[in-house]
């Protein structure tokens, strides 16, 4: 996935920024622990540089350039916005980005002690995202899709955790899927979604929700994509206050979302697991946030929102 025989280091940055942003060089730069599809640096204290570490990353960057700026006046919460564009060049042969930087710890590294104000916080911006995307709009190659048609995923994943600790709540985590595959499908008109919220790709300051990062995988399709997040992201007991904020899901899409968080808590431990045994790609922050998401997802039963 990664392409090991290119070492991005901060003389590199430097040296593309003096290339083709001149004014911008000699700005401090630091490197940022993480990024799945991007190296990151941090560039002063209000822009960082991201640099492709996949094939995929330049067209997500290139949407990311395209709509974030159509999206971001917007949302209520923090968004990294472009800037500057680095273009391919013998000492880095793909397509680069500047962006603002979005001030905060990342969720997996951090925790949220107000939870109501962070259940609010995510109903408003997903309130504001969540809106009739035009006919242009990205579609997704990888997700959106209806869990039922996403089932071969959720037994993946489920039996490559469910060993061990897991093993006694199968039974409850092929109740919740098995309740969204039943639910019936979205009939609304396809809206804009983040397409990967998890607790690596928002940011909290002060104990809350404060911005949210990586929309490189925004797509158009059905709500309940996003809507998985008032478990993955939020404390226990707050997503029925989240669904109330929201006020804009039906029984049906809520069934999706809670198989979905389901979906995404199993590739959140698999991921860590992957981390714990040393193979690539694994993220040894995941593991405990997604444990802790599919905690809420099977004592959620009664976390609808309040009727009418």
């Amino acid at each position: 996935m990664t392409d090991s025989e290119i070492e991005i280091t901060a003389e590199l940055v430097d040296d593309l920024l003096e290339d083709q942003h001149p004014d911008l060089a000699g700005l401090a730069i630091r490197k940022v622990v993480g990024g799945w599809d991007n190296h990151m640096w941090r560039l002063g204290n209000e822009l960082v540089v991201r640099m492709p570490r996949t094939e995929r990353t330049p067209d997500l960057q290139r949407k990311e350039r395209r709509w974030l700026p159509v999206l971001a006046p917007r949302l209520p919460l923090s968004v990294p916005t472009p800037v500057r564009i680095g273009e391919p060049s013998a000492r880095f042969p793909r397509p680069w980005t500047i962006m603002t930087w979005v001030p905060g710890e990342p969720l997996d590294c951090a925790s949220i002690s107000r939870g109501d104000h962070a259940a609010d916080s995510l109903a408003r911006f997903l309130s504001a995202l969540h809106v009739a995307a035009p006919t242009e709009a990205p579609p997704s190659s990888d997700r959106g899709a209806h869990p039922k048609k996403c089932t071969d995923g959720f037994e993946k994943f489920l039996q490559a955790v469910a060993p061990g600790s897991m093993s006694a709540d199968v039974h409850d985590i092929r109740d919740v899927w098995d309740d969204a595959a039943a639910a019936p499908e979205w009939e609304g008109p396809p809206v804009w979604l983040h397409g990967d919220l998890h607790p690596a790709n928002v940011v909290v300051s002060d104990g809350t929700l404060s911005g949210v990062i990586d929309f490189g995988d925004m797509f158009a399709g059905d709500p309940a994509w996003d809507l998985a997040a008032a478990w993955l992201l939020l404390p226990a007991g707050t997503a029925s206050r989240f669904f109330d904020a929201y006020a804009q899901a039906d029984e049906a899409t809520i069934r999706r979302a809670r198989g979905l968080a389901a979906l995404k808590s199993l590739f959140l431990i698999h991921m860590g697991q992957n981390g714990e045994r040393g193979l690539p790609g694994g993220k040894l922050t995941w593991g405990p946030a997604g444990r802790a998401a599919l905690d809420r997802v099977l004592t959620s039963s009664l976390d609808r929102p309040s009727p009418a």
